[in-house]
Formats: structure tokens, C-alpha cells, sequence
């Protein structure tokens, strides 16, 4: 019998007042019971709408049957066809935006919680399977990845089921990229993806760390070692400032870096070798995912007040709304419609301070968003010790300076043919945050899906 609810079954999480002093993951995933409920809530409609909002065209529908019918690893198959990290998707995709934006039960309710239910069959898997993954009979053609983030391991993952010997170039020291180094642990426990990449492993991707493309082996050097294709995915890792004065006191982070020192460096355990101060009280600057997740980790390492501060209203603000609610659980105060004009600091240059304007939205701006006008005589002073930047970032101009005839615009993305990822050199193909400056985990990943295909094609007809 079809579950005609018209709300998702709830997530079960952690308390707000315990969550917010550990950085063990907020959401605990469905038991079976409420997974099985909320599959019934899927009509199985004849067309598909919430496929076509998938970046990597999951056959939704196909997986939640499996699901009714109590075949988890049937289900666990069907996703896989179409992604790589399903379990890292189920936890990170915006899909409010995306595949359950199109539920045709959003219409008078609340739509499937598809992003859920991935999760929940994706845990499953790992959980329950014993089985390696079959690795693919080998086609006798190399292909070399530049960044082993989510665009870099769905295209691996991709060729490697094609039977491709694919060498992932990675220039930290564990891969993963953004998954590892951007999204804290409470939010996608690391363990998750070091399992993901081991599956990817399984089926022949060798994954080589410390390998910064660019000053170790450049892109054209990749091609002439013998790889018939090579694909950059090397995200947009650069960060961005305000240019106002005060940024280079001591206690100005960017949320790169912030995020870096706490997920991929652990600076939350005793002992770190990367530490973070001491914070008492934290402002973040932005109002995307980023943010929210430095401020959620600005709040575990023990600050007493942590401030979101936002030119905008909450209306325009670009961050999940899963993830400003959990935000304002866990006591995150949120000072919109304010910017910062300087950040303040003490005789030993040590942030005390960050000196703001209020705002008020006026006409809409290129992007649809009402443009922020300052109020006059609005300046106010906020009590700070840390302020962290999170206003975006673009690409490492690293890989364009080293790689002859590699086209960019003014941002410093790669230029790409939109549906193959192919860029002006031939053979040579780029997706993700490297193409597009900073997106989403999925849309990577789609990025990453449409660039293996293509190379396929280009080898295959070379």
C-alpha cells in the first residue's frame, strides 16, 4: 500500500545541545523501518521527473522499488550504474534543489526523501557487503585524472568500469579533496569516503598522492608518458577576500584554511600538528554551505559566540536550509544584513574586532538577489577574536600557467565545450570547481560523468 503522508519521514539526529561539543555526524541516518515507509511514499511515476533533476541521471524510481521490495543490494545496483559515491551523495547533494525539487509529492506535500534514502541503502552496502567489486577485463588504454575530488573520482570511477588503466593525481596526501579537506566530519564522516575510494580502487584506480600537477609532471608531460586523455579536476582551492583593512591581523583565517586545519589536519584533537587558536568569540564572513559549516566547527572547538555575519536577508542567503536550521540549533547567531568594512585589531595585531554596516535590499542584481545598499551612520563594532573569510574561492592558477594553450576567462576557470568537458587542447578535458569556480559536490560529479563518456568517445574513435 502506498504511504500517502504528506510529510518525509524525519531524520533522526543527535540532540543540539550534545552535538554541538563533538564532531561526530548530526544526522544518524534511517533505521529499515523508516526507510521501508518512506519508499512506499514513491508513486513510480510513468516519466521520471525527479531523474531528469539528477546530475548524474540516478533511476530514482529503480532504486526505491528495490527498496519496496526488500532488496537492498538490488537497490545498492541500480545506484551505482549511475554514481560513484553514493554514499557521500546521500549525505552532501542539495537535492530540496535538484531530484526533490521535481517529486511530484512536493506538489501537496513533502516530497520522497530521496537524498535519504540513498544514504540509508548506500550505509547498507558497506555495512552488509563482503564482496569486492569485479574489476573490468582491461581495453589496453591509460587515461590520467588531475584531482581526486568528486568531478576526478566519478570520471575514474567511469572509465575504470570501461576496463581504463586510470591514475588519479592527487596533490594532497590523502585523496578526496574537498570531501576531505572542505566538509567537516559531522557532517560526512571521512571514514565514509576512505571507503568509497577504496571500492574505486578495487576496480583498478590507482590513486598517487603529494602530486601537485604543475610543478611535479605537467598536464603535457602526463601526455607524453603515454596517457591518451587527461581530465583536471582540480577544484577551485584559492580563496578570496574583501580587501579591507585588517585582514592580515593574526586571527583572520579563510575558510579554506580554517576547514583544512580542522578536517583534513584534525585540529580539533589533542595534540594536532595543525593547530587552530583558541577562539572565544568567531565571526564568518558569507552565507553559503561553507560558512555555515566553519561556524559549526568554529562552535565545537569551544567559542562561546559565533556570529554569521551577511550583507543579505535570510531569504537570499545561498546555503542549504537543512543546513542554516541545524546552524541555528546549535546556536549560531545570525547577523544579517550586515557587512564588514574592517576588521579591528589589539597593540600585538591580534583580531579584536570586526567593524560592520547595516544593509537594506534594493533592486535585484544580475543574479536575481536584491542588491545591498548601505545604511547611513549604521557602523557598529562586533566583539571578536577570529574572523573567518568564506566569500568564495576560484581555481589554482598553477595548472593554467604550466599547460600550453589551455584556455581560461577572466576568473581563471577552465574553458570547456559544455556537454563534453573537452577544453581547447585536444585530449584534454576539465570539470567541477575547475570549470565552473565554486559548485556543488554533485554537480561536480555530473561534470565528471559527462567528461568519462566523452573521453571514451575520443579514444575509442581515435
Amino acid at each position: 500500500m502506498p504511504n500517502m503522508s504528506p510529510k518525509k519521514n524525519e531524520m533522526p539526529t543527535q540532540a543540539p545541545e550534545i552535538r554541538s561539543r563533538n564532531f561526530d555526524e548530526v544526522a544518524l541516518g534511517y533505521t529499515l523501518q523508516l526507510a521501508e515507509d518512506e519508499a512506499e511514499r514513491c508513486l513510480n511515476c510513468k516519466h521520471k521527473p525527479c531523474v531528469s533533476g539528477c546530475p548524474v541521471q540516478i533511476d530514482i524510481p529503480g532504486f526505491i522499488s528495490k527498496i519496496k521490495e526488500k532488496d537492498l543490494e538490488g537497490a545498492y545496483d541500480v545506484i551505482s550504474k549511475s554514481s560513484s559515491l553514493p554514499a557521500v551523495c546521500g549525505r552532501v547533494c542539495p537535492q530540496e534543489s535538484q531530484c526533490e525539487k521535481n517529486c511530484v509529492r512536493a506538489i501537496k506535500g513533502e516530497p520522497v526523501g530521496i537524498g535519504r534514502l540513498e544514504r540509508f541503502v548506500a550505509d547498507y552496502h558497506m555495512a552488509n557487503n563482503t564482496k569486492a567489486p569485479v574489476k573490468p577485463e582491461a581495453n589496453g588504454h591509460k587515461v590520467a585524472i588531475v584531482g581526486a575530488g568528486p568531478a576526478g573520482l566519478t570520471c575514474a570511477g567511469d572509465l575504470a568500469k570501461k576496463g581504463y588503466a586510470v591514475t588519479v593525481f592527487e596533490a594532497l596526501h590523502v585523496a578526496g579533496g574537498v570531501l576531505v579537506y572542505g566538509i567537516p566530519e559531522f557532517r560526512l564522516p571521512k571514514e565514509i569516503v576512505r571507503k568509497e575510494i577504496e571500492g574505486l580502487k578495487a576496480l583498478g584506480v590507482e590513486v598517487c598522492t603529494d602530486m601537485v600537477i604543475g610543478k611535479v609532471l605537467s598536464v603535457d608531460e602526463l601526455l607524453d608518458d603515454g596517457y591518451e586523455a587527461v581530465f583536471i579536476g582540480s577544484g577551485a582551492g584559492l580563496p578570496r577576500f574583501m580587501n579591507i583593512p585588517g585582514e592580515n591581523l593574526n586571527g583572520v583565517y579563510s575558510a579554506n584554511e580554517f576547514l583544512t586545519r580542522v578536517n583534513l589536519m584534525k585540529a580539533y584533537k589533542a595534540g594536532s600538528a595543525t593547530p587552530v587558536k583558541k577562539i572565544k568569540n568567531a565571526a564568518i564572513v558569507g552565507g553559503g554551505n561553507v560558512a555555515m559549516d566553519a561556524a559549526r566547527c568554529a562552535k565545537r572547538l569551544g567559542a562561546e559566540n559565533v556570529y554569521i555575519v551577511y550583507r543579505r536577508s535570510m531569504d537570499e542567503m545561498p546555503a542549504r536550509r537543512e543546513e542554516v536550521e541545524h546552524a541555528e540549533e546549535e546556536g549560531i547567531i545570525f547577523k544579517t544584513l550586515n557587512n564588514p568594512v574592517e576588521i579591528l585589531g589589539d597593540e600585538n595585531s591580534v583580531v579584536s574586532g570586526i567593524k560592520c554596516v547595516e544593509m537594506e535590499l534594493g533592486e535585484p542584481d544580475e543574479s536575481g538577489r536584491r542588491s545591498p545598499i548601505v545604511k547611513e551612520g549604521s557602523e557598529h563594532v562586533i566583539d571578536v577574536d577570529c574572523v573567518i573569510m568564506s566569500i568564495g574561492t576560484s581555481p589554482n592558477p598553477l595548472i593554467r600557467n604550466t599547460t600550453e594553450g589551455l584556455e581560461t576567462n577572466k576568473r581563471g576557470c577552465i574553458i570547456t565545450e559544455e556537454e563534453t568537458g573537452l577544453t581547447s587542447r585536444e585530449g584534454v578535458y576539465a570539470g567541477g570547481d575547475a570549470v565552473t569556480g565554486a559548485a556543488t559536490v554533485i554537480l561536480a560529479m555530473g561534470a565528471g560523468k559527462n567528461a568519462a563518456k566523452a573521453i571514451d568517445e575520443y579514444i575509442q574513435n581515435k
